[in-house]
């Protein structure tokens, strides 16, 4: 499944890494970026993830809550989060129900692991639209940021 611009987005509700209830629906009437990335405590998903912490005063001008999700469970999210210093929710898709809906998701990826999450970026208008959406095939790769911004502003 491909989403693009003016789809709604698809609502989820997670486990994040303070162990609480997390719905896309809770940020109704809100800008969301919504990240999804592969793994915590990787080189490239503490890079992106880092880079939002450090550029979070421009996110917050804009008036965006940022949620980044992972299919790591909630426990290594808590760890991830602390030692990071990361000041926005990461969500864990353990059961691979949101990457899916959202058509981000490696059939296979490394080490033969299955349903891991895409690195992958998405904004969602207040009136739950989407606004940007971009599906990477290369965990290598980072979301364009400076488009992500755009379709914040």
């Amino acid at each position: 499944m491909t989403l693009k611009i003016g789809d709604v987005a698809p609502d989820f509700t997670l486990v994040s890494s303070d162990k609480s209830q997390v719905s896309l629906s809770d940020y109704k009437g809100k800008k969301v970026v919504i990240l999804f990335f592969p793994m915590a405590f990787t080189g490239v998903c503490t890079t992106e993830l880092c880079s939002l912490r450090d550029d979070i005063a421009t996110y917050s001008s804009l008036n965006a809550e940022i949620l980044a999700i992972s299919v790591d469970s909630p426990f290594t999210l808590g760890k991830f989060k602390e030692d990071q210093k990361l000041p926005f929710p990461l969500l864990s898709d353990f059961n691979k129900t949101a990457s899916a809906a959202y058509g981000a998701q490696y059939e296979e990826f490394v080490l033969g692991l299955k349903g891991v999450a895409k690195r992958s970026a998405f904004v969602v208008n207040p009136d739950g639209t989407l606004a940007y959406a971009e599906v990477l095939e290369s965990a290598g790769d980072l979301p364009n940021f400076d488009n992500v911004k755009a379709a914040l502003a």
